[in-house]
């Protein structure tokens, strides 16, 4: 199967067209390292090893963007296939370019972002507008981003005549305002973070003032949103549910928990959860009764009308 993938060519593209010209993606967090032969076939076998080196270097100095550095190194060295698709933001920010990964890892030591792949890069550039709403609302901040779930919209634009194909219709969806739910709370809720009853005692985590707790990696899934407290004791694990929440999402965000506590957590510091859900039942409101650090908001929706 094809995968599409986002990766950034430094902060604001600014290696883009150099990367163009010579031929290749990378990334630039542990520079002075060549890495050949160290790349396992597990993401989180690769951070278990680098995850101290990156922390001990000053480079990252927190677990959690440590993790996520290794993360991405790993992603674009190694969980890249050669044929998957990349696309990358010019240095003008007004469009991406699409290449093809070509080749497996190489080291470019004293070049800038040397963990490299070879990518065939397309005579094609695609503008943010062609991307639609859909997947600009989900480019995030972070050097990879995963869009083979968006398939439908980028293929055509890649391979075809540009025109993003719709699989699913309102007609499709037994409940059209919870499908348009599903796609926009969680950007909605980091857009407005700030605004929130969390957003008072906690922000979304992030790395050198770049947003990185949003979709953040575990080795049980991605994490909707990863915050910490402002007085840098807790972390927050934020589990999104679009709809009635099933009593199953209380083992789904223990899991993530669980990664938080054995490999991001530093001396002194807690993890916490917390649900987010249209509407609970007898079932998770008895589940969550006995689980430790993890409560339950609901969200509220208002839509109104007023004549001119």
């Amino acid at each position: 199967m094809t995968r599409y993938y986002r990766v950034s060519l430094g902060r604001d593209g600014v290696y883009a067209e150099q990367a163009r010209v010579q031929g290749w993606v990378g990334t630039g967090w542990m520079a002075d390292r060549d890495l050949t032969g160290q790349f396992p076939a597990e993401w989180k076998d690769f951070n278990k090893k680098h995850i101290p080196f990156v922390i001990e270097s000053g480079e990252v100095p927190t677990k959690v963007g440590a993790g996520l550095a290794c993360g991405m190194t790993w992603t674009v060295c190694r969980g890249l296939a050669v044929g998957d698709y990349v696309l990358s933001r010019t240095a003008d920010k007004a469009y991406f370019q699409v290449g093809r990964v070509s080749g497996d890892y190489f080291y470019a030591a004293g070049q800038p972002l040397p963990h490299r792949r070879p990518v065939q890069w397309l005579d094609k550039l695609i503008s943010r507008a062609d991307l639609g709403e859909e997947i600009s609302h989900r480019i995030a901040a972070g050097a990879v981003q995963d869009f083979t779930g968006f398939e439908d919209i980028l293929r055509p634009l890649i391979e075809g005549d540009g025109k993003p194909v719709v699989s699913v219709s309102s007609q499709e969806v037994e409940n059209p305002f919870a499908f348009v739910m599903e796609k926009y709370l969680e950007e909605f809720l980091v857009d407005n973070w700030k605004h929130t009853e969390l957003g008072k005692n906690f922000d979304i985590f992030e790395v050198d003032g770049e947003l990185v707790g949003q979709q953040y990696m575990s080795d049980t899934g991605p994490i909707d949103i990863l915050a910490i407290s402002k007085d840098k004791k807790t972390l927050l694990v934020v589990e999104l549910k679009r709809g009635k929440v099933s009593d199953n999402v209380v083992g789904q965000i223990q899991r993530y928990m669980g990664y938080v506590k054995e490999e991001l957590l530093e001396p002194g510091q807690q993890v916490r959860g917390v649900i987010i859900g249209l509407d609970d039942d007898k079932r998770i409101q008895r589940a969550l009764s006995v689980a430790t650090g993890i409560d339950f908001y609901k969200y509220e929706v208002n839509f109104k009308l007023h004549k001119g």
